[in-house]
């Protein structure tokens, strides 16, 4: 294994020249109240946090970082923590998606030009996790993941029914449907906003930050067991300290993600995304990863994995428990040591050891919570990737928490140009609409929204729901949340704004979706389609200036993981000019 002497430390370049530069750093590091040696004798450990007021997710995390920086300590380095963009996902308008690259960017140019040798990151909701990983890749210094961990589960109490758990994410949809049908009352609507979130950490269902979390451990960068610890619990704050003190140890081995990140490795990943039943939104940010490491992986991989490995994790919103459950059960070591047959195991991990060797022994707790490989939660798989004339490119369908009536369906299209107008005419009662009608909703992509927010859950018409009807066929070319449910197709691409088939769809057209053909058509012949994109317009976009615009002018395709086509490659990062 290679290893490093402390001449061959980065932060030296920084504080062991002899220079005017070298004594100003020296001296300044003093000016802070520490120790000439503290930065000579040691190697330096960045720990980026993005805890924020403003962030519930992460509203723990300033105590997190000093578990970290204790580790650190203890084992011979030196902790310097970094503030960087904090995305939580329930307050950040329009979307937490459309700052993803932009918290990419800050974690790389924080890790590139200052004198750090290895990183904790210290994430957890939904884009944080992708977001803070993509810098750190694209820098190659020793990085490890300290996940910020689920929030607490709560208990739902009705006189005359027995007691149910619930959780932030999947439950809120579920009620707000409800109450929207009149099951529901206006006071314990408000009692349930009261009590349904009861500590701080990440949506305690398999939505995205679960679903990202688990896919960073399998690909090795997180300590394992890590990332379903409640972050309430006790053991998160140990785990914190045990991060403070691999980091370290990384440093000297020279244990960097280019070591570790290989296709082996990124296929763990998708095959726990499958196992897990996650969020569809991981097909978009496995791609973001996997092409800032140069490892070669699109969506036909993650529809081949889907195919073999079936949904084993019982979790909202694909089963009936919670993160805590999982946690309980063994987490994602007993998950992973059960679809083993479907994993590279020689793949390298941030402890130093194999996969296959981390995961040695780890048995499911609960046959109830991650089930055997004959008794899955879902025989339809976590995923299917759907293509035709309306996603030459490509969309994703959670399938294992869609409706199977709607597996293979015919319906006329009711098309939607923004959200506004699909909320208004769902709230119609007169809307031409029924149980086979096809829902979709356009400009909601990388560049039309822009940002690709969480819109493609789209609402069930009030009349509708005042029948009983809780699902449709919805398609679009926006994302969904990680903790919705739904026959939902998303991501499709190219989007709608840059010319997408989506674009050219028209309320009353036939659209088919076959999913054990992996199909999305819309019937209208060709000379039809030729017509109508000839008299296509492209959206003129508000946005003139800042970084907004210059998201929309880079940003990639779903299916190419929505980074900014400038900062998609393998190319380390970390070379400082330093006069």
């Amino acid at each position: 294994m290679t290893s490093k002497a402390l001449a061959d430390l980065r932060s030296r370049r920084w504080f062991d020249a002899t220079d005017m530069r070298g004594f100003a750093h020296r001296q300044r590091i003093q000016q802070m109240g520490l120790r000439r040696e503290d930065v000579l004798e040691r190697p330096i450990v960045a720990i980026i946090n993005t805890w924020s007021d403003l962030s519930p997710c992460h509203a723990h995390l300033r105590e997190r970082a000093e578990s970290i920086k204790r580790g650190v300590l203890m084992a011979g380095g030196m902790p310097f923590e970094l503030p960087a963009l904090s995305l939580g996902e329930v307050m950040v308008k329009p979307t937490t998606m459309l700052y993803r690259n932009f918290l990419a960017m800050e974690v790389e140019e924080l890790l590139r030009s200052l004198p750090v040798d290895g990183v904790v990151l210290l994430a957890g909701c939904d884009k944080t996790t992708p977001g803070t990983l993509m810098g750190a890749i694209s820098t190659d210094l020793p990085t490890l993941f300290c996940p910020a961990g689920g929030m607490l589960s709560d208990r739902y109490l009705k006189q005359g029914e027995p007691a149910r758990v619930v959780g932030a994410g999947t439950h809120t949809r579920m009620f707000w449907d409800e109450y929207q049908a009149g099951a529901i009352c206006d006071n314990e609507w408000v009692n349930l906003e009261a009590k349904m979130t009861r500590s701080p950490g990440t949506c305690n269902v398999m939505g995205t930050a679960s679903t990202m979390v688990s896919m960073v451990e399998a690909l090795g960068l997180a300590l394992p067991g890590a990332t379903a610890i409640p972050a309430m619990d006790s053991a998160h704050v140990r785990m914190a300290t045990a991060c403070g003190e691999r980091i370290v140890h990384m440093i000297w081995e020279d244990l960097k993600p280019s070591r570790l990140l290989t296709r082996g490795s990124f296929l763990n990943a998708v095959a726990a995304q499958m196992a897990l039943g996650g969020s569809t939104n991981a097909a978009v940010h496995v791609m973001a990863l996997a092409r800032r490491a140069g490892v070669a992986l699109n969506l036909d991989d993650l529809d081949a994995m889907a195919r073999r490995v079936p949904v084993l994790a019982n979790l909202f919103p694909s089963g009936d428990r919670l993160m805590e459950d999982f946690h309980y059960a063994g987490g994602l070591p007993a998950l992973l040591n059960r679809i083993r047959a479907h994993l590279n195991l020689d793949e390298l991990t941030v402890t130093g050891q194999r996969l296959g060797e981390a995961i040695a022994g780890r048995e499911s707790l609960d046959d109830e919570v991650i089930r055997p490989l004959d008794r899955p939660v879902s025989e339809a798989g976590a995923l299917a990737v759907l293509r035709g004339n309306l996603a030459p490119e490509g969309a994703v369908m959670k399938t294992s928490a869609a409706s199977p009536r709607y597996f293979h369906h015919v319906g006329k299209a009711l098309v939607f140009d923004n959200p506004a107008e699909m909320m208004a005419r769902c709230a119609d009662p007169e809307l031409d609409c029924d149980e086979n009608t096809v829902l979709v909703l356009r400009n909601a992509g990388p560049v039309g929204a822009p940002g690709m927010p969480e819109w493609g859950g789209l609402p069930i018409p009030k009349k509708l729901l005042a029948r009983g009807v809780r699902d449709l066929v919805r398609l679009s070319d926006a994302r969904m949340s990680g903790t919705h449910y739904g026959s939902c197709v998303l991501h499709i691409s190219p989007e709608s704004a840059v010319g997408g088939p989506l674009a050219l769809v028209q309320t009353g057209d036939l659209i088919e979706l076959n999913l054990p053909e992996r199909r999305l058509q819309l019937r209208v012949d060709d000379a039809e389609l030729a017509r109508r994109r000839a008299a296509w317009q492209p959206p003129v976009s508000p946005y003139r200036r800042g970084y907004i615009k210059l998201y929309q002018e880079h940003v990639t395709q779903a299916h190419e993981g929505c980074d900014f086509d400038f900062l998609q490659d393998a190319i380390p990062s970390t070379e400082p000019t330093i006069f």
